[in-house]
């Protein structure tokens, strides 16, 4: 496989976090891993997600904000191994780290709630706050971000750290 060393750059991955709709939030509760599917939203260097007031992922992030998040897709099969080459399949994945916060402020909530809710639902109406205060929303700042994508059995890898 012909493969390069890491490009400093961020572009081509928060295409994919831009494109995708699902991800992978990657958290520590009580000295064990605990990984949870969940729809979100990303845009300016934060991931946003909605939960309930109360649950095991809040629990686990009051414990510890240091999260991982991960976002893939697969756009082709895996690939038949003629005369033993080696297994292949296109690709496409990016590994956040950051800190993860419960927005707490009535107003911030509201806004990245809209947020997370127009991008599934171009054109939706605001939220009436009452709503807006029975819903949770995590915000997750990006502290590094890296990157893969394979293609035709060249692999480009990429890796950002954000400005703290």
């Amino acid at each position: 496989m012909e493969e390069q060393g890491f490009i400093e750059s961020h572009e081509e991955m928060e295409k994919l976090l831009q494109e995708e709709e699902l991800g992978y939030l990657g958290l520590s509760l009580e000295g064990r891993p605990y990984v949870v599917p969940l729809n979100y939203s990303y845009t300016d260097g934060k991931i946003l997600f909605h939960c309930g007031l109360k649950g095991k992922k809040l629990d686990a992030i009051k414990a510890n904000p240091l999260v991982c998040f991960t976002v893939a897709r697969q756009p082709g099969r895996v690939r038949e191994h003629p005369g033993g080459d080696p297994c292949h399949v296109d690709s496409d994945s990016v590994i956040c780290y950051g800190r993860a916060r419960l927005l707490e402020d009535l107003e911030e909530r509201k806004i990245a709630l809209n947020a997370f809710n127009r991008r599934f639902r171009p054109g939706a109406p605001d939220l009436p706050l009452e709503r807006v205060a029975n819903c949770g929303m995590v915000g997750i700042k990006i502290s590094e971000m890296t990157g893969r994508q394979e293609r035709a059995r060249k692999r480009t890898c990429w890796h950002h750290v954000f400005q703290v």
